[in-house]
């Protein structure tokens, strides 16, 4: 179990960072202790009463008054809660059923919706550790500081309440669920691809010949690869004197029982250190944006397709999410890529790991709404301008070359089921596509 705890960590972090879990308990704690402790130092120092205006309170001995402002209060504010929060997920069915079920995710995600959780909770938490301070005996006490305070978080959750049902109007919208993906990929590439672009490459050396004794490490869960701990891995297979070659990148899904590496010198390798190895994996039942940028291109691409299905019919909304998907290619291709091999000392090949190269994801983003948009000529022509937008920020030939053939792909599939006066802007995107593509070089402006 320890060595599984950096991986366990980062994991917990990952879903506690956007979970629906500590942002809300961390405002209701904080208030209902804000609550608790006011209640506390007004007790203690009946000077601070003075404070607060007597039309509210005229009498300043009556716990009563004060208990039945802080229990209204308090039981508003958790039937508010579940108000609101059953529409909300009734809406979020909808919306997942309108464009895709993995917005359920984000939507817990959002920090909006996890602050209004916890000022509603807060401001119960905040009457109930209050409460007890309104009493009779030994002597009557009323803490109307206290109870002003409560009465000024009704007022604010009732301006937060009108805040949140704005803010969910614009978050179902598709614009700004694809929107919000793409910031969150472009963010995941930043992490995973720090480095800009260089303009000529080193060629890569290869992958060491396999070893004679080189044995496969087979995986113990069933799920899909979402993080791999590199620097873990390379200071393992360092300390064991290792080549590992890793067989499943990030996003693959492996069996249980199924080769996730294979370790040369494998009859030196202890089950110690196997179980090490294994654990610098984190392998669970869905994809994550820790490491998978493909998983944020899907989720867009998922978008697309149900909007350009027969059911749906919603060229628009296809045509937004290839906007954002041609943005996320733009940053992916100019960021330098991962390293496949990593080395430790210099010349000595301890891992090696594949990793998604820029065609690939090409294909991921485009291929199937290619195939689903062959009679759509607004689609069609919205991703004809997109790899021509993306060819534009490639120094490469042989990558702008690529998307022209992909480009060609598109037209002729279109083909098959346009007609040619249909065809004709297609064509000339294309043609604009292959010229940009024959070129030798791209002038850049620096600003």
């Amino acid at each position: 179990m320890n060595k599984r705890l950096p991986t366990l960590y980062r994991h917990v972090m990952y879903n506690l960072r956007g979970g629906f879990l500590v942002r809300p308990l961390s405002i209701a704690v904080f208030l209902g202790a804000a609550g608790a402790l006011l209640s506390a130092l007004e007790e203690e120092w009946p000077g601070l009463s003075a404070w607060v205006p007597e039309g509210p309170f005229p009498s300043r001995a009556d716990p009563q008054v004060a208990q039945a402002i802080l229990g209204a209060i308090a039981a508003s504010m958790m039937t508010v809660v579940s108000i609101v929060f059953a529409i909300l997920l009734m809406t979020l069915t909808l919306a997942s059923m309108q464009y895709s079920p993995r917005i359920l995710l984000a939507f817990a995600q959002d920090r909006v919706t996890q602050q209004t959780l916890g000022i509603f909770l807060g401001t119960f938490t905040y009457c109930i550790a209050a409460l007890p301070a309104a009493r009779f005996a030994p002597r009557p006490f009323e803490p109307v500081l206290t109870v002003l305070g409560a009465m000024t978080l009704a007022l604010a959750c009732v301006g937060w309440l009108l805040f949140f049902i704005h803010h969910i109007s614009q978050a179902i919208g598709v614009n700004y669920i694809v929107d919000r993906i793409a910031r969150e990929t472009e963010a995941i590439i930043d992490e995973t691809m720090p480095r800009p672009r260089r303009t000529h490459r080193l060629p890569d050396g290869g992958a060491p010949a396999p070893d004679a004794r080189q044995a496969a490490l087979l995986s113990d869960a069933s799920g899909y690869v979402r993080y791999i701990d590199t620097k873990r891995l390379v200071a393992l297979a360092k300390s064991s004197g290792l080549t590992v070659y890793v067989l499943r990148r990030v996003g693959h899904f492996v069996p249980e029982g199924v080769p996730l590496l294979t370790v040369s010198k494998g009859d030196k390798l202890s089950p110690g250190r196997a179980a090490e190895l294994r654990a610098v994996f984190d392998v669970g039942p869905t994809r994550t944006l820790q490491q998978d940028v493909e998983f944020g291109i899907l989720q867009i691409v998922d978008i697309a397709l149900k909007a350009i299905s027969p059911a749906v019919n919603d060229p628009s909304t296809a045509i937004s999410c290839v906007d954002q998907l041609s943005r996320v290619l733009i940053r992916f291709a100019s960021r330098e890529p991962p390293e496949s091999l990593y080395y430790d000392p210099p010349g000595v090949v301890r891992v090696s790991i594949p990793w998604l190269g820029f065609e690939r994801l090409v294909d991921s983003a485009f291929e199937q709404v290619r195939l689903y948009a062959k009679s759509d000529v607004a689609v069609s022509l919205r991703m004809l301008r997109a790899l021509g937008d993306i060819a534009a920020t490639l120094p490469e030939a042989p990558e702008r070359r690529a998307l022209a053939e992909r480009g060609r792909r598109i037209v002729a599939g279109c083909a098959e089921q346009l007609g040619k006066g249909e065809l004709g802007e297609m064509r000339n995107r294309l043609a604009a596509l292959e010229t940009l593509a024959d070129e030798s070089g791209i002038e850049r402006k620096i600003t």
